[in-house]
This record gives structure tokens, C-alpha cells and sequence, in this order.
């Protein structure tokens, strides 16, 4: 796993490169013995390897690998691909891959390569029977558009998952959100990886679609909005050649169902659906509801065949109402301090508040009122107090932060919000209604290490003046009520128990 998340095209291509996808125990084993039974045929042992995307890539990036630089088109199919290696390279291949169990593959990579076998049945049921001498072009193309993305689902989960939640659901800008993130723009990457291990030619041609030829599709969506009137359709396309040979093209079919598969993870009326569904409309030359009721066939097959628990597959919202969305996590309120851990909160804060104080010294104190913090539900946590020279607020504890932030110092006359906090005890909430106007408040360097629209801001005082300053969050994600209780009178207790340590040291 990286130290360091990459920033520019080459970094990101040389890490991923590098990631050896995890192949499930069960697909394994079963390809290891179909190899070496001499009565199985290359097509048998192709469709055992092909549910593990990530086996099918590895051996398609393997053959191509092996023809890099000659004058062999790259395989274009798992069945050319081993008939390439052969079967003993193959198999040797097979046991330099890393095994695991299902259960102990991440999470975000199994979701993203179920979300390539949704894309699969859906350009299947919808392509591959209408233009029938393309299917093997269709259906590889539409596994493996996504793959230059699984890797980074397991080198960096948090990434892609803050690009679901900031794009998708909060509606951000694209551009924006990935430069912060990655550094670079997600479609180049992709493409860039996809030419680097050598993809079907139709995965680069989705990505190619997406970059540089969006005006086709901005038209094309123009005229596909107009599901109602397939006469009116007809003639729009006649009057425009250029754009009825484009829209005609087989690879787009990758591009059509890897669109669909996306974009309803999030709901099957929003307006991301809505766009791609009336692309294949015109595609397809049919009308809305039949298309619906295609797509949401297909996606109650691919759930029968890919949907496993922890996974969250489009078919499972069709027995929703309508309008019900998946709601990202990220937006969630965060998971409550369990029984334990409010047991240990309440033991920490009966400590603060012994009498005469029991602590050796200010940091004795601030470690024990920072366990307490992270025991009620704070995952993140900065404390910091005023310095001698009254000037000042320094770091005394964090959790949850890098290490780096524990040298913050916050100089209290350049801060208004500072000044305010320390003019009598206060508690200021962050949330998404106020965020934009306290976020440009900050102190500097602070925003960056508590990314997201919830935070706590609280200032302590002791005899009568305030002394130190509490930030916390729970990850960035909306505050548990219950915790947001616990930390109101952890502060008090934190409050009580620097005045009793300052009544003593007196």
C-alpha cells in the first residue's frame, strides 16, 4: 500500500500497475483443477476464470504483456489470452496470484467488480443478441471497462469512496473534486492504464467517448429526450449523418451498459439513470418502457448471479418505493459508541472529576480528557491550550489525525473565530447549512486535517478564563446525537477537572 497518495499521471500509473488483485479462494481452486483436467477445453476454463474479474484481468494483462512490442494484436478475450500463455504458464501464473477468502477481499474492491458483472449482464441481455458476432467484444469490454479503477479500490478505498460521496451524491464538480483527490483527472488514468495493459480496444474507446467526444453525446441525449416521438427521432438523426454513424458504433454498447450499471447504484429515477437509459433508447431504436423493463430484468439476473451480503446491488431497490435513493455513508449519522465503549467514557469521566485532581501535570490531564473524547464517539480530536504567553494556542493531544498536526500552532489575534471562542466558553456546530459560512473561519492548516461539513468546535474555561480550545468530529461524517450528548458533558467534566488541577497547582 502507498505511503503517499500519488499526484501526477506516471505516480498513479506506476502504483497501480504494481497492485496484484486478490483472487477469491473458491474461483481459485476451481481453475486450478479445471487446468489441470486434460478433458476441459480453453472455453470451459475461460468461463471458470471469468468469475474472478480479477483472475480474467491478470491473465489478459499476462498475455498482453508477454506481446508487448510485437506485432500481435493484443487478446482481446480470455480464450485467445490462455491459448496464448499456454496452459502451463497459465497455471503459473495462477500460483504467483494472491488468495484470499471472500470475506477478507476490501470491501470497495468486491463492490466495484460486481458493479463490472452488472455491466456485463446488462450488455448481454441488451447487445449481444443484436449484433450476435460481436458478443465476445461486448461482453469482455463491458467486464474490464472499470478494472483500471479496482486496483485503486485497494491501494486507496477512502479516495474513491470521498469521489462517490462529494460527484455522485452531493453533486460537486467532477474536475474540482478529482484534481484535490487525485491530483488528476479519473478518466485519463483510466484510459492511460487501460492503453498500458493493453484493454480490448473498446474499453479505451468508452474513455476516449468520455474525454474528448462529449459533444456527440450531449447531442445524441438532445434528441434521445425525445422518447416520446420516435418519428421525430428518426428524422433528427437523418438530418444529421454524422451523428447517427456515431451513435451506431458497437463499442459504444461498454460505454451504454457500464453507464446504466453506475448509474443505478445511486437509484433507478435519478437523473444519472434517466440520461444513460434514454442513450440506449435511441441506441436501441426502442421506447422507454421497454428498455426499463429490459434493464431491470437484466439487473434481478446479475443479482441472482453476483449480489452477496455487504454488497449493494441496483435489484435490490427495485422492490423500493419509486423515489428512494441508496443513501451514501457518508451521509449517514455515524454509528453510535457501543455499551463498551460508553462504559469506559464513564469511567474516564469519573476520573476527571476526583477531588483533589489526580493528575501529575497538564498533559497527564489532556491524554485522559482525549480517551474520553474518542470513548464517546469523537474520531478525530484536537486539544489545544492556551500558551503562558497568552498569545497562542498550541497542540497538547490529537487522535485520529497525522502526526504532522500535532505541531499546529494557532496565533489568536489573526483568527476572528479564535478570538470569539476565547472571549467566554462557547460550542460552535458545523453542519452542511452553515458550513460555507464558518468553513472560510477556520485557523489555518485546520480545515484540511477535519475534512467534511460536521465539526465541533467547544472552548474550556478555568477559573473564569478560557484555556483550551476542543475540535472533534466523527470522520467527517454527520454526529451520532447520542455522542454529540456525551461530548456536552465530557467537556463540563473536562472543565471541572482543570480548575480542580489549577486550584491544586496552587
Amino acid at each position: 500500500m502507498p505511503t503517499q497518495t500519488p499526484k501526477s499521471l506516471d505516480a498513479w500509473l506506476k502504483l497501480l500497475d504494481s497492485v496484484r488483485l486478490p483472487v477469491p479462494r473458491a474461483s481459485h481452486e476451481r481453475v486450478r483443477k479445471a487446468l489441470a483436467d486434460s478433458r476441459r477445453s480453453l472455453r470451459d476454463i475461460a468461463e471458470l476464470m471469468q468469475q474472478s474479474p480479477a483472475l480474467a484481468l491478470s491473465v489478459l494483462r499476462e498475455a498482453n504483456h508477454h506481446t508487448h512490442g510485437s506485432l500481435a494484436e493484443p487478446a482481446e478475450n480470455l480464450e485467445i489470452a490462455i491459448n496464448r500463455l499456454g496452459l502451463k504458464r497459465t497455471e503459473e501464473l495462477l500460483e504467483r496470484l494472491p488468495v484470499a477468502d471472500i470475506e477478507e477481499i476490501p470491501l470497495a474492491l468486491r463492490q466495484l467488480q460486481m458493479i463490472s458483472q452488472h455491466a456485463t449482464q446488462q450488455a448481454n441481455g441488451l447487445f449481444a443478441n443484436r449484433l450476435a458476432r460481436l458478443w465476445q467484444d461486448i461482453h469482455w469490454g463491458s467486464l474490464l471497462f472499470l478494472s483500471p479503477l479496482w486496483p485503486m479500490a485497494l491501494a486507496e478505498p477512502e479516495l474513491l469512496e470521498a469521489w462517490e460521496l462529494r460527484v455522485i451524491h452531493k453533486g460537486e464538480s467532477a474536475a474540482k473534486v478529482e484534481l484535490e483527490l487525485f491530483g488528476i483527472r479519473l478518466l485519463a488514468l483510466c484510459e492511460a492504464l487501460a492503453d498500458v495493459w493493453r484493454l480490448p480496444a473498446w474499453v479505451s474507446h468508452g474513455y476516449k467517448v468520455l474525454q474528448h467526444e462529449r459533444r456527440w453525446l450531449v447531442k445524441a441525449l438532445h434528441i434521445a429526450r425525445d422518447n416520446d416521438h420516435p418519428l421525430r427521432q428518426q428524422q433528427q438523426l437523418d438530418a444529421d449523418p454524422a451523428l447517427r454513424r456515431w451513435l451506431s458504433q458497437p463499442p459504444n454498447t461498454v460505454l451504454l451498459a457500464n453507464g446504466l450499471a453506475l448509474a443505478s447504484q445511486q437509484g433507478w429515477d435519478c437523473p444519472h439513470t434517466l440520461r444513460w437509459e434514454f442513450l440506449t433508447c435511441l441506441f436501441l431504436q426502442i421506447p422507454m418502457d421497454e428498455l426499463q423493463q429490459q434493464v431491470h430484468l437484466q439487473a434481478v439476473q446479475s443479482a441472482r448471479y453476483h449480489a452477496t451480503p455487504g454488497l449493494a446491488h441496483p435489484a435490490h431497490a427495485l422492490i423500493w418505493p419509486w423515489s428512494m435513493r441508496r443513501v451514501h455513508r457518508g451521509l449517514l449519522p455515524a454509528t453510535p459508541p457501543s455499551a463498551e465503549s460508553l462504559a469506559a467514557w464513564r469511567k474516564f469521566c469519573s476520573q476527571l472529576l476526583v477531588q483533589p485532581s489526580r493528575f501529575a501535570n497538564a498533559l497527564h490531564l489532556t491524554s485522559h480528557a482525549r480517551d474520553a473524547l474518542q470513548a464517546c464517539g469523537m474520531q478525530r480530536l484536537m486539544l489545544l491550550m492556551v500558551d503562558k504567553t497568552q498569545s497562542n494556542l498550541r497542540v497538547h493531544q490529537i487522535a485520529g489525525l497525522p502526526a504532522a498536526a500535532a505541531s499546529q500552532t494557532v496565533i489568536i489575534h489573526q483568527n476572528k473565530l479564535v478570538q470569539r471562542l476565547l472571549s467566554q466558553p462557547a460550542q460552535i456546530r458545523l453542519t452542511p447549512s452553515n458550513f460555507e459560512q464558518f468553513e472560510p473561519l477556520l485557523p489555518n492548516g485546520i480545515a484540511p486535517l477535519f475534512k467534511g461539513e460536521h465539526l465541533l468546535l467547544r472552548s474550556l474555561s478555568s477559573n473564569g478564563r478560557v484555556v483550551m480550545v476542543v475540535i472533534a468530529d466523527q470522520g467527517g461524517s454527520p454526529f451520532s446525537e447520542i455522542s454529540v450528548q456525551a461530548f456536552g458533558k465530557t467537556v463540563q467534566c473536562i472543565e471541572r477537572a482543570l480548575t480542580s488541577f489549577s486550584n491544586r497547582s496552587q
